[in-house]
């Protein structure tokens, strides 16, 4: 017990006495601890993308307390979202054995061009096509039908090459010459193709989807956002977003998981100091078990603001049966329970009046 609590002890039981045996206020000294943990864990699997809080801060229920960071599919081309069968939560593994897709993308260019360098003029440069080269359409028939379009790829065995049309219209199973001219010239032909309808683009993806941008019908740019996906399975249908909020308030005890970590489903990103389990402890001697008992009412004393000393009702709800000291008088622990508000902070020292019995 500290000089400055023996003195006011000394001073409080004098004027008891001084007052013919009224009753004294028997003053402790203790200090604001927590009872207990709260856990934020993560939903899913995933990396940790940003933290918003450090050890020591306060949070309060619905909070930020991180961003987590999700695999972004994107539109491999422009066109118009069509048969979305994924849902937020659902496996797009499972999605895609059903369907074929999460979703799939009607191209914009409603054309195809299967061709080979059969047909290509004979000359050695011809036999060679370049993927993302832009080449000149026209059909064999008569010329009535002529257009642009890009290489795409080839096929598996490199004996065809795929053209998308981007100018012009074409009938379905059409011959077309394919040319690196623009005038056509016999010499810069590159093979010939039959044009096809250009089939709808699965878009796929791995993992649970967390988020979907688009609806089914929404037209898209190349490149533009579809849905996001996390590791793992989600609860259910319920998908809780890329964001951790925090569903306690209370003081950031320790972080497990910081900016860049891993983290499974359910694994701990940092541990809270719950409102609700902040209480005081106070060291009682021996000499004193007979000065403060369990149920006892009792007046908290803050005085870490000069200006204004701050003062919570309390109770004392549990006093320990194991000896603390190390030495010297047994001293045992008394838990007083009390409703914090902001200004209270873990580890502040405390007075704590309590009625002589």
């Amino acid at each position: 017990m500290s000089k400055r609590i023996r003195n006011l002890m000394c001073a409080l039981t004098a004027a008891a006495i001084m007052c013919g045996g009224a009753l004294a206020e028997m003053i402790f000294e203790g200090q604001v601890v927590s009872g207990d943990k709260a856990l934020i864990t993560a939903p899913f699997g995933a990396i940790v993308d940003s933290l918003s809080v450090n050890v020591g801060d306060r949070v309060e229920k619905g909070d930020h307390i991180a961003s987590m960071n999700t695999v972004k599919v994107y539109a491999a081309c422009e066109g118009t979202v069509s048969g979305v069968f994924g849902s937020e939560g659902d496996s797009t593994e499972g999605v895609t054995e059903r369907y074929g897709a999460v979703m799939y993308i009607e191209p914009m260019r409603k054309y195809t061009i299967t061709a080979s360098t059969e047909k290509a003029y004979n000359l050695s440069e011809n036999k060679f096509v370049h993927i993302g080269e832009e080449v000149y359409l026209c059909c064999t028939a008569d010329g009535s039908h002529q257009g642009r379009g890009v290489v795409t790829g080839f096929s598996e065995d490199n004996t065809n090459y795929y053209v998308e049309v981007f100018a012009g219209e074409f009938s379905m199973e059409e011959t077309v010459g394919i040319f690196r001219r623009a005038d056509y010239a016999s010499t810069s032909r590159i093979g010939r193709g039959t044009v096809a309808a250009t089939r709808p683009v699965a878009v796929k993806g791995a993992g649970s989807i967390i988020k979907l941008h688009v609806a089914n019908g929404d037209y898209v740019e190349k490149g533009e956002l579809l849905f996001e996906t996390v590791d793992g399975a989600l609860d259910g249908l319920y998908s809780p977003g890329s964001e951790i909020i925090s569903d306690v308030s209370g003081i950031v005890a320790s972080i497990e998981a910081g900016a860049g970590a891993s983290v499974t489903k359910d694994g701990t990103i940092l541990t809270v100091y719950p409102d609700d389990a902040l209480e005081i402890e106070v060291p009682v001697a021996e000499s004193q078990l007979s000065l403060i008992a369990v149920g006892d009412a009792v007046t908290i004393e803050f005085s870490w603001d000069p200006e204004q000393q701050t003062v919570f009702d309390g109770t004392v709800t549990a006093i320990s049966y194991i000896n603390s000291a190390e030495s010297g008088e047994p001293v045992y622990t008394a838990t007083v329970a009390f409703t914090p508000d902001n200004s209270v902070r873990l580890g502040m020292t405390v007075l704590v009046y309590a009625q002589d019995h």
